[in-house]
């Protein structure tokens, strides 16, 4: 896969805000890497591809495949949002993909985020993107599309989908699918929650995407979109690359939670908030399986770097691939508390550029305002 040596550029461009999901492919950047070469690419986004078949189908077919992912403005972000989604985004736009990104502020609204205040949730949705722009995430292939405007454009297009997917799908399948939002199945709901999977069902094909790039988390309603597309006898079924859940910095966390501010690194954490964070973090000598900093060191630090340097007994030594250090862990000769410095270091200057972004203007003043929130996650 490529390194973020080679995928993540600081890019001076803003975001294209796209006025309909339509796509101008001029300006696009165009991959000259080969079939195979694209397909590795966008495989080593994630834990599992369905299918890899299709994936070769779809870059030999389309010179600029659209990629989408859809998120809601609910809080502060963590590195997972932060930095693994700007490597993600890079790999996948280096193959010569249109990024579409789904801001989902109606969905946060029905999922009850900030209270359901649309304004507030509108607001972290920018605070996001000036996150992504300050890591570094490429723009030039990437379109932030608002839920709410974008509906209101097209309602016609878009509920009539909407409808179709709740007609064709009973009560139970669309229930399954609410564990997306981070509830249980047996779990107590408003019905307004019901629509939630029906539209991100649609959201699949009112955005026309080639490739359902999220976590894995939301396998099942990207598995719904397949199962529609079956149904509906379309030629092509969306491609669905799931990505990894970064695990939570305590022990047994299997991912982290904006409700519990120790269980993540914030993409505007201070570097004292990520010393103290990691200093703090499950870490067992020897054990790789949920490990978190072992975790961190492999999808945040070895994604972005390509290395990482221990001081091991006073002396650098520098791993130049995440199998190497798992190896020298798994046999107790990287103390968890050295890999814990070398983590916290190269986490902090990764995150350097954003500080920076926050520490004034715009960005300072929106960041304060967003701080001041009452961040209201059901999805820890």
């Amino acid at each position: 896969s490529a390194s973020a040596a080679t995928v993540v550029k600081k890019t001076s461009d803003g975001a294209k805000c796209a006025t309909s999901p339509s796509i101008d492919t001029s300006g696009l950047f165009k991959s000259t890497l080969s079939i195979e070469e694209k397909v590795a690419i966008a495989m080593s986004v994630g834990e599992e591809t369905v299918t890899v078949d299709e994936l070769t189908a779809l870059y030999k077919a389309k010179e600029h495949p659209i990629v989408y992912d859809g998120f809601e403005p609910s809080g502060r972000m963590h590195i997972a949002q932060g930095v693994m989604r700007a490597l993600n985004v890079n790999k996948l736009t280096s193959t010569g993909c249109i990024f579409k990104f789904w801001v989902a502020d109606w969905f946060a609204q029905l999922n009850n985020k900030m209270d359901g205040d649309l304004k507030k949730i509108r607001m972290i949705g920018q605070y996001m993107i000036e996150i992504w722009k300050a890591i570094g995430m490429n723009m030039q292939n990437v379109q932030f599309l608002w839920a709410s405007d974008e509906i209101n454009q097209h309602a016609d297009e878009y509920w009539s989908l909407v409808m179709d997917i709740a007609r064709v799908n009973n009560l139970t399948r669309i229930k399954r699918c609410c564990t997306i939002m981070g509830r249980k199945d047996s779990e107590e709901m408003p019905a307004a929650q019901i629509f939630y999977p029906c539209m991100q069902c649609a959201d699949v094909f009112f955005l026309k995407a080639d490739i359902c790039q999220l976590g894995m988390d939301q396998r099942k309603v990207n598995m719904l979109a397949r199962e529609y597309a079956g149904d509906k006898k379309m030629r092509f079924k969306p491609v669905i690359i799931s990505h990894h859940m970064l695990s939570g910095l305590k022990q047994g966390q299997e991912k982290m939670s904006k409700s519990d501010p120790d269980s993540a690194i914030f993409m505007e954490d201070t570097a004292e908030d990520v010393k103290r964070k990691i200093k703090k973090a499950y870490c067992p000598p020897a054990e790789v399986e949920g490990n978190p900093i072992m975790d961190y060191a492999k999808n945040i630090i070895f994604g972005y770097y390509g290395t990482l340097t221990v001081l091991i007994e006073g002396a650098p030594v520098t791993f130049s691939s995440y199998e190497d250090l798992e190896l020298e862990f798994k046999a107790d000769k990287v103390h968890p508390g050295d890999l814990k410095a070398a983590v916290g270091e190269a986490l902090n200057r990764i995150l350097e550029p954003v500080r920076t972004h926050f520490a004034q203007g715009e960005p300072k003043a929106l960041l304060e305002k967003i701080k001041k929130f009452k961040v209201i996650d059901n999805l820890s």
